[in-house]
């Protein structure tokens, strides 16, 4: 568009280039807060600075006369909570049988009491993601082959 053909409005307007439409230096709100002057979470930051150790102090306070929500965020800075761990396991497998009887295998562990029920998930989703790599690597190399062929 020439600016003969532009709408009065739009007399003036650079389209958005690489470059760019705003000049480097000018801001876009002249207006806004000015610089040094600290925004909201520097304030709190500052405060913390200043009353953290007092407040922490009271905090502690409170949880050793019994206030229970106090002392759970105590506890919660000194000891995090723990994670569930799962315990090794031990039952017959062979993982050279085909998917379905290594998911069979497993299930009678977990039907005997061998593993339990949970672990045995675990187990049956590791052997499912397998299965879907070794799918992904056989394909690939039918691929392979297939182009392979074509080229001769």
């Amino acid at each position: 568009m020439t600016d003969q053909t532009q709408p009065e409005w739009m007399q003036g307007y650079v389209p958005n280039t690489r470059s760019g439409r705003f000049q480097k230096g000018v801001s876009g709100n002249p207006a806004g807060r000015p610089k040094g002057v600290p925004d909201k979470r520097q304030r709190v930051q500052a405060a913390l600075r200043d009353d953290g150790l007092a407040v922490a102090e009271k905090v502690i306070e409170a949880a050793l006369a019994g206030d229970m929500q106090a002392a759970g965020l105590v506890l919660a800075r000194i000891a995090p909570t723990l994670r569930s761990q799962t315990q090794t396991v031990e039952f017959d497998f062979d993982p050279e049988l085909p998917i379905g009887k290594q998911v069979e295998q497993v299930l009678a562990a977990v039907a005997s009491g061998q593993v339990p029920p949970d672990v045995g998930q675990m187990i049956i989703n590791a052997i499912g993601s397998l299965s879907s790599i070794r799918k992904d690597e056989e394909l690939e190399q039918r691929i392979i082959a297939l182009e392979a062929r074509e080229v001769n």
